[in-house]
């Protein structure tokens, strides 16, 4: 029996199309292609180029904001909230340390940690996001972005953060929580604090982790560590300004390490 002929193979990106199904025009003809149909601005293609672009202004903007702490809580807080008080005393003393504060950008503990951050003289940084019902960046934002998909802005939340702090919030508090929790527990981030701050607030929820996933071994009990959790200002900042040392201890070694691992390469190199 004769071999089937081998079907011509198409090649866009990292796309291969064999047997003549599905040619797409090579990107300089999509490029120059006069469109009149505007539903492109409504298909996956052109949104993962908005979501690019949101990283891309991101990554820009924040490149060099130094260390940072991001803070979270429910935007259903009043400025006469005890929690309010807490988390702007706690920005306050964080930004005197050195620390940037990045938030929601939204009301509530977002704008008391904001505020607070200005207090203590340091930078306020705000990540908001476009939601049905407006929540626009509140008045004590330095460095304020608006998003349009989640996940790209809770990546800023992680990447320039050295330590989360977790007010009392609602369903977007949690997330942020416990995805904060799972990064770390599967070492896909380098570990960093996480601070719960309401010892009550929080009381239920950590007796139920202990009681169900703890008891039917769902987690382990070094994962309970991974958490901070306290109603001091002071403790709160000690832990995270600890970590700091800690992590900068930790790349002067290495950096002197690597210093000594070429001296020692270089010295190999005369002998040889």
């Amino acid at each position: 029996m004769a071999r089937r002929k081998r079907e011509p193979e198409r090649r866009s990106g990292a796309v291969v199309v064999r047997g003549g199904h599905g040619i797409r025009r090579t990107e300089d003809q999509e490029l120059l292609r006069a469109r009149r149909d505007v539903a492109f601005r409504e298909t996956d293609t052109w949104r993962t180029l908005r979501i690019m672009g949101e990283f891309v202004e991101g990554f820009d903007a924040l490149a060099d904001v130094g260390p940072a702490v991001s803070i979270f809580g429910s935007a259903r807080v009043g400025r006469r909230n005890r929690y309010y008080g807490a988390a702007r005393r706690l920005a306050a003393a964080l930004a005197r340390e050195g620390f940037a504060i990045i938030t929601g950008g939204g009301p509530g503990i977002m704008e008391a940690a904001n505020r607070g951050a200005q207090d203590g003289g340091g930078l306020s940084i705000g990540c908001n996001i476009e939601l049905p019902f407006e929540q626009g960046l509140n008045e004590y934002v330095d460095l304020g972005m608006e998003f349009r998909y989640f996940f790209v802005r809770k990546t800023m939340f992680v990447k320039y953060a050295g330590g989360f702090v977790i007010f009392p919030g609602g369903f977007g508090t949690l997330d942020e929580l416990f995805e904060a929790l799972t990064l770390i527990q599967t070492g896909k981030v380098e570990h960093f604090p996480v601070v719960l701050y309401g010892k009550d607030y929080w009381a239920g929820l950590l007796q139920w982790i202990r009681e169900k996933p703890l008891y039917e071994e769902k987690v382990s009990p070094e994962d309970l560590d991974l958490l901070i959790v306290t109603d001091s200002v002071e403790e709160a900042v000690e832990a995270l300004t600890r970590h700091r040392s800690a992590q900068r201890e930790r790349e002067e070694a290495k950096a002197v390490a690597a210093t000594g691992e070429a001296v020692k390469k270089a010295e190999r190199g005369r002998g040889a």
